[in-house]
């Protein structure tokens, strides 16, 4: 089981309006849409990708690591370090 497995319903809501906010933008460069307005949407879809990065990670850290260093230090360690990575990824991004 995955850490973000309670709340699957609710990311797959969030990343399907999100999706949707995606065609809206495909359809506003179509339409040939201010370049400004364009670019505020985009915000938006990222701001909203950042929120879903942030309660999978919450999740990750409160599920996934807790069980992996309660089995062991070492699986701990590891899983913190995946952890410590993705976050690094993210903020790359």
């Amino acid at each position: 089981m995955h850490g973000y497995t309670s709340d699957k319903d609710a990311y797959l809501k969030r990343l399907r309006r999100i999706e949707g906010q995606v065609r809206g933008i495909e359809n506003m460069v179509e339409q040939d849409v201010y370049c400004i307005d364009v670019l505020t949407q985009i915000a938006a879809v990222t701001k909203a990708l950042q929120a879903v990065s942030i309660g999978l990670v919450e999740d990750h850290l409160s599920h996934c690591v807790v069980d992996a260093a309660r089995q062991s230090p070492e699986a701990g360690q590891a899983k913190v370090t995946e952890a410590a990575q993705a976050i690094a990824r993210l903020v790359r991004s």
